[in-house]
């Protein structure tokens, strides 16, 4: 698989665009595990184009994570060019436009999957954000705003019109969010259309090795994007990858070695935002959902406390107290 002068190889897979979780410390993990390419933060044109420094902070990208792709997102042509151009001189590899994300600040507003409801603005976005950048231009979107217009075997034709390069879809409408299973069967018709000539990324639900091997196999994806899944445990590309190749699933990791992997992401994580506080706090979605602590008889307190730790040597306490226990 190839996207601009990118190549990636056979199977390859992505680590999705995730607002207050995909930034440096995590990309930088998720990669280290078999990620082949990783995305930022949803950035704001908008922001971006006032110089919001939160903003421009999420277009820090390391040398090691390559290849890695900026995300941006906005409902405005101008803006978006504009934004684009700011964008590719932080040197992606790869600038994805989102014109999927579902939450109401975003898509009430119509931007990210408000898009949805505006084809025409959409299309002419992506064929003016190709023609203003050098690098390669990729969409990432959903089947369409609800089960009434699921739009997404015409629409991807139209944006490979319009010069994209790649074309992620999560297999959900703007209606569910995240409620409900994806639905890939529309995505394998996007795939198995004849006139596609793009890559097909395949994104929802990705959680296990066999359901990537599912993807791949029965809807024909080009890759697959893992997101969610992906939270709390980075190294569910190294088990993937291990599947993928083998048709095996790899040798159990003890509950040691995952705390130190998630102890490794909170140190991460403060040396990231420079502030022992803020990297605890913004490590707290990993800690709540990864299934390292899943089926631990009566850990609900101690969950509790792990959420509540203010201070590097207490949770590295609480957490330490849970790996005793093995």
């Amino acid at each position: 698989m190839k996207i601009g002068s990118v190549e990636f190889g056979k199977e390859p897979l992505f680590l999705a665009p995730m607002e207050d979780v995909t930034d440096p410390a995590f990309r930088l993990l998720c990669k280290r595990f078999g990620a082949d390419m990783v995305y930022t933060e949803f950035v704001s044109a908008d922001a971006l184009i006032r110089n919001v420094k939160r903003t421009e902070q999420k277009l820090t990208i390391h040398d090691e994570e390559r290849p890695v792709a900026i995300q941006i997102y906005g409902k405005d042509v101008d803006t978006m060019v504009e934004a684009a151009k700011i964008v590719e001189e932080a040197r992606p590899d790869i600038l994805d436009l989102n014109f999927g994300c579902p939450v109401k600040k975003v898509a009430g507003k119509g931007a990210g999957s408000g898009m949805l409801r505006d084809v025409p603005k959409l299309l002419a976005i992506t064929k003016a954000v190709v023609e203003a950048v050098e690098i390669p231009v990729t969409v990432k979107t959903r089947l369409g705003w609800d089960d009434q217009s699921k739009i997404i075997v015409d629409l991807a034709e139209a944006i490979q019109d319009c010069g994209a390069q790649a074309l992620a879809i999560h297999g959900r409408t703007r209606a569910q969010m995240y409620t409900g299973e994806a639905d890939w069967t529309l995505i394998g018709e996007v795939k198995n259309n004849p006139r596609m000539r793009i890559p097909i990324i395949g994104n929802g639900d990705v959680t296990t090795p066999e359901r990537a091997r599912e993807c791949f196999d029965r809807y024909g994806v080009d890759a697959v994007m893992i997101g969610r899944g992906a939270i709390g445990r980075p190294w569910i590309f190294e088990e993937v990858k291990h599947y993928l190749q083998t048709g095996e699933c790899v040798k159990p990791y003890s509950m040691q070695w995952q705390i130190d992997i998630i102890k490794e992401h909170v140190l991460r994580s403060i040396e990231w935002l420079g502030d022992e506080r803020k990297g605890i706090v913004h490590s707290r979605r990993h800690l709540a959902v990864t299934p390292v602590f899943k089926g631990i008889d009566h850990f609900k307190p101690t969950r509790i406390a792990m959420l509540r730790a203010e201070t590097l040597d207490e949770l590295f306490e609480i957490i330490d107290s849970v790996g005793n226990r093995e």
